[in-house]
């Protein structure tokens, strides 16, 4: 083990505790392209460890014993303490998964508000009476926490990823295991620490590390586990619904997407290429919400791209720690390659490369794994380009004639994240959100997200919500209570 890294330790039980079996992995800063950290290789035991630890916090102990009022003041503790720490959980956040240091910054900062905006619907998850058409019946239905909810996160912005399951999952009532990727595994566990020193009680929240196939898929398969909240691939999220069918456990898939940008012949061009820019080139493409596709009006194609391609021409890449950086690397080898890959599969599909279409060789890129921002022009919708998932920086420009086609072509896709529309028209800002079988559809804007609004997709871009008051749903089970008042049981054969 080098003694130079930092060393981490897993959270199991309010404990902090190596694997079972002594293993270790160490993590990689993507741009500069060495391990910085050593973490815990988990493996069954530990799942099964961890599963042990979150049972008894929820069946017995404080946790199950607070008021829900005071599980909301521990969530607003801790969001106090996230927001105290937000500079060097963002630090953390960057040299682990090489994402820019200015949108690390933005969204830890933000993070605080999802504990307190939960901490609030915490004391505010009520039941009714029901005006049951029985005589002599009193009936009343009540919300209780699922139990043990495990939660898997994929690398591309870990800590987001994991309050999005953890701050309704938590203000319901439920206690957690969290598995995050083992290529970003560290902010998870600096959260951790913020739990303890919150006052959270033992179990809670445990944190374990390592590979999907080791300690995840165990998790998964525990018959204890009563929901999983999953964010990641496609492929993974099959698996995971697969397995959790098996005992019928709760899920919420949250997967990923082939999102159209759709630039009407009205729109605000200065702006729709910002859109465009900010849906393909921000997180280096690696978002489930990117919009990977822009859909532009025949009549403006020639003008946009060509001014797409002069803007995407500016992005300044390199270091992400440096907040002039725009563009920063690839987060995984394997992504790395399979991005290179597609591009390659467009250039033969007969897409037009117009930008990029490279490993990007500047200086500024160091030992670090850059793409060049690639944009594809005369694309067609069925070629793989625009129908399966690269998650990076690769954009297809596709034409369209009419609202109808822009609608075909949008809709044309195996999955369902988000849409965008650039139009300067009133109607059609109101009637193309209602035909796009999508579950977010951003009208003159793109990529923005609330605690307050659901996200989440159509078709195989997952199940389920997360933020708003949908996401604490996803957490609760109903319970109906039915309390005879009657002087004298009636005919027990017959059903009342």
């Amino acid at each position: 083990m080098n003694s130079d890294l930092q060393q981490y330790r897993m959270y199991i039980g309010g404990e902090w505790v190596e694997a079972a079996d002594g293993a270790t992995f160490e993590t990689i800063d993507p741009y500069a392209q060495k391990p910085w950290a050593v973490l815990p290789r988990a493996g069954k035991l530990d799942a099964a460890r961890a599963v042990d630890a979150a049972s008894r916090a929820f069946n017995g102990g404080a946790w199950p014993k607070l008021k829900a009022s005071a599980r909301g003041l521990l969530l607003h503790r801790l969001a106090d303490l996230i927001a105290r720490d937000a500079e060097r959980l963002a630090r953390i956040e960057v040299r682990d998964n090489g994402k820019l240091i200015n949108e690390m910054r933005a969204q830890v900062a933000y993070l605080p508000e999802y504990f307190r905006y939960f901490a609030g619907l915490a004391d505010k998850i009520e039941g009714a009476v029901l005006p049951i058409d029985k005589a002599d019946t009193f009936n009343y239905t009540c919300h209780e926490p699922l139990g043990v909810c495990v939660a898997i996160t994929a690398w591309n912005s870990p800590l987001l990823l994991a309050v999005n399951k953890l701050a309704p999952g938590l203000a319901a009532g439920n206690t957690f295991v969290l598995k995050p990727s083992e290529f970003t595994s560290a902010s998870a566990l600096e959260l951790a620490k913020l739990f303890e020193e919150a006052g959270f009680p033992p179990g809670v929240l445990n944190v374990v590390t390592g590979y999907g196939g080791e300690v995840g898929a165990p998790l998964v398969e525990d018959r204890r586990v009563a929901k999983i909240g999953f964010t990641g691939s496609e492929t993974g999220g099959q698996k995971i619904y697969e397995a959790a069918a098996r005992d019928f456990k709760h899920v919420t898939l949250e997967l990923g997407g082939k999102s159209a940008n759709i630039v009407f012949a009205d729109a605000n061009l200065d702006n729709a290429v910002k859109g465009a820019i900010s849906g393909i080139f921000a997180a280096t493409g690696q978002t489930c919400v990117a919009g990977s596709r822009v859909l532009v009006h025949e009549s403006i194609y020639d003008e946009f791209v060509e001014r797409l391609v002069a803007f995407a021409r500016t992005a300044r890449m390199g270091d992400p720690q440096e907040t002039t950086t725009q563009v920063g690397p690839v987060t995984t080898p394997p992504q790395y390659e399979k991005i290179l890959k597609y591009i390659e599969i467009a250039k033969s599909e007969g897409a037009r490369c117009v930008l990029g279409g490279s490993p990007a060789q500047r200086p500024e890129c160091g030992a670090g794994q850059f793409v060049e921002p690639t944009i594809f022009a005369d694309v067609r919708n069925g070629m793989r380009i625009a129908q399966e998932e690269v998650f990076g920086p690769v954009l297809s420009c596709i034409r369209f004639r009419d609202d109808d086609e822009a609608v075909e072509i949008a809709n044309d896709s195996l999955y369902g994240l988000a849409a965008g529309v650039w139009t300067s028209d009133l109607r059609r800002a109101l009637e193309l959100p209602k035909r796009l079988k999508v579950g977010i559809v951003w009208v003159n804007m793109y990529r923005a997200v609330s605690y307050m609004s659901p996200f989440g997709g159509y078709k195989r871009s997952g199940l389920g919500r997360e933020n708003g008051i949908d996401a604490i749903r996803e957490y609760l089970q109903t319970k109906s209570v039915w309390i005879s008042t009657a002087q004298e049981t009636p005919d027990p054969f017959v059903i009342r």
